[in-house]
């Protein structure tokens, strides 16, 4: 069995001066590609394959996310920040053409055909949560959901390796995985007002708050005491705490169910962050 490096790895193609230097990275998938590695190295006929696909699938990953903070415009004109957005768009396509390059080395022309599918779903869904943000017809379950599944959609595609093992178990444990990784980043996004805009806190306050806090929230630069005020009276930070809560049981049960001990021990390995997080939830509450 191959033992899990893949960030490892991957920093050869990541840790450049030039990059380190001049811009940020989003963070490397790790959960996802932990998920990933690990069911595709359990199944026998994937396991040789297992550490090149998922470095190609993370790469791809880390490409999609660092293109998704390139900023909007392009009119930025002081040198730092416009290197710093320049160099973005070219890592993300460096990622890219990294994965290409892997697969196609290794004559994994269907493995390239597979992902590149996955791609063109991830940005018609992302098209999609674009447009419903804009038109403000956006609630905070369809937040929550689409989220969920642009995060998902590249290691979804391997759904068809993972039958003949795990049956259904793949895709429905990513996307529970998935959605306790969403909300677990929200709870720290409302820390922050420049992170709170279109994060599953502002899309509920905005379905469920008055006409004249829909106002305040659509406002560029929301008064910050204001929008605290908000988070508390809809009680965002305790309903998130009990939603990651809530959906961490539901993991657990669900990776029971599965056959290997080994591949459940690695599970509850993986989903470590989200039990230890929501131990700490009454605490937390009570300082709210």
């Amino acid at each position: 069995m191959n033992s899990y490096r893949i960030p490892e790895i991957a920093k050869q193609y990541t840790e450049y001066d030039m990059i380190q230097n001049h811009t940020d990275l989003p963070d490397f998938p790790e959960l996802r590609t932990r998920l990933l590695f690990a069911f595709l190295n359990g199944n026998s006929k994937y396991s040789s394959s297992s550490e090149l696909y998922t470095l190609a699938t993370s790469l791809v990953q880390l490409a999609l996310d660092t293109h998704d903070l390139v900023t909007a415009s392009n009119e930025v004109k002081e040198k730092k920040a416009a290197r710093s957005r320049q160099l973005k768009v070219l890592a993300g396509d460096y990622f890219s053409s990294r994965f290409y390059n892997l697969l196609a080395q290794a004559g994994q022309i269907e493995m390239i055909k597979q992902l590149s599918n996955a791609i063109c779903e991830v940005n018609r869904l992302k098209m999609n949560i674009y447009m419903k943000m804009k038109q403000l017809k956006l609630t905070a379950e369809d937040y929550i959901h689409l989220t969920v599944e642009i995060k998902s959609q590249l290691f979804l595609s391997f759904s068809e390796f993972m039958t003949e093992v795990y049956d259904q178990a793949w895709p429905d444990i990513l996307r529970s995985y998935a959605k306790c990784e969403v909300i677990f980043e929200e709870i720290f996004r409302i820390e922050s007002a420049a992170n709170f805009r279109d994060s599953w806190g502002f899309w509920h306050i905005l379905q469920h708050g008055t006409k004249e806090e829909r106002k305040q929230l659509n406002t560029e630069e929301s008064d910050q005491a204001r929008l605290r005020t908000l988070i508390h009276k809809y009680n965002i930070t305790s309903q998130l705490y009990q939603m990651l809560e809530s959906h961490t049981k539901q993991l657990q049960s669900k990776v029971q169910q599965l056959e290997s001990d080994k591949l459940i021990s690695e599970l509850f390995h993986i989903g470590e962050p989200f039990l230890r997080f929501s131990a700490k939830q009454p605490k937390v509450l009570e300082e709210i």
